[in-house]
């Protein structure tokens, strides 16, 4: 695990003094009085921490393996209010006296790095969810596009959700995005943008007779798959060029790009 603070609110620990403003009252960094500041709610002032029941359903059902779409899961969370874990990271340390105190900390949002390199936020349902995963981390009350957001400018490629509850779940770099966009998710092969894209990117080779696109396998990976018809009798050469100018295509459009979590390409005979 990994963690990054740039701009959180500086805390003072010990028996240095807080910041205070030309006047001697207590202020911020910068010097605003916290006299008459507001912090803001989100709208989330009455929240008290507990999941919602038909997101937690949801998850728990996709975990046991029920039949629960995950079109209906990304509306649940769309809809949802999340926790945003943050943890103190010192910024400044004190070794007198032999032991190493931090005297300055700062606020930090939590990020998760894989051993590939891949980066991902985690986000609970509730005050409980984070509790079990990190009982000193502090949660922020956030809609998920603000989450998502988040994780888009720490460089992620994923959100995990409640994780280390027996209902964790990942949600996949076309859901991220979705949900950044505060869009409705769709599976790649049932997205309209996604089918334009690709029959544009179709369009441009005269060796297709027609395509069509289907999901990938494995199941439930977001993999795209794009079926070919191709005149019998090509070299592998031709094929992989053909398959390869597609997906550059596809490639080049973002949007379309944020839609989709991988591509593969099937090829059939043309009649």
């Amino acid at each position: 695990m990994t963690t990054r603070g740039d701009g959180g609110q500086q805390v003072q620990r010990g028996s240095r003094p807080g910041y205070v403003n030309e006047d001697g009252r207590p202020s911020d960094s910068v010097g605003q009085a916290w006299s008459g500041k507001t912090i803001p709610t989100h709208g989330f002032s009455e929240d008290r921490g507990d999941a919602d029941p038909e997101l937690l359903a949801a998850l728990v059902a996709c975990a046991a393996g029920a039949a629960v779409g995950e079109t209906e899961l990304m509306e649940r969370i769309a809809a949802a209010r999340w926790l945003v874990p943050v943890v103190a990271v010192p910024t400044e340390l004190d070794a007198n006296g032999g032991l190493v105190t931090d005297t300055r900390s700062e606020m930090a949002a939590v990020t998760l790095t894989a051993a590939d390199g891949g980066r991902a936020l985690p986000m609970f349902s509730s005050l409980e969810a984070l509790a079990a995963w990190d009982p000193e981390a502090r949660p922020v009350p956030v809609p998920a596009a603000s989450a998502a957001q988040s994780a888009i400018t720490e460089s992620c490629d994923a959100l995990v959700v409640d994780l280390a509850s027996p209902h964790a779940a990942v949600l996949r770099p076309s859901m991220l995005w979705a949900l950044a966009q505060e869009r409705a998710w769709a599976p790649a092969h049932l997205d309209d943008h996604v089918a334009r894209a690709v029959s544009a990117a179709v369009d441009h080779e005269p060796l297709v007779s027609a395509h069509r696109i289907e999901a990938g396998e494995p199941a439930g990976a977001g993999v795209l798959r794009v079926v070919l018809l191709l005149p019998p009798g090509l070299d592998q050469d031709t094929v992989s060029e053909v398959a390869t100018r597609i997906g550059e295509r596809i490639a080049t459009d973002g949007e379309t790009r944020a839609r989709i979590d991988a591509l593969t390409f099937a090829l059939e005979a043309a009649p």
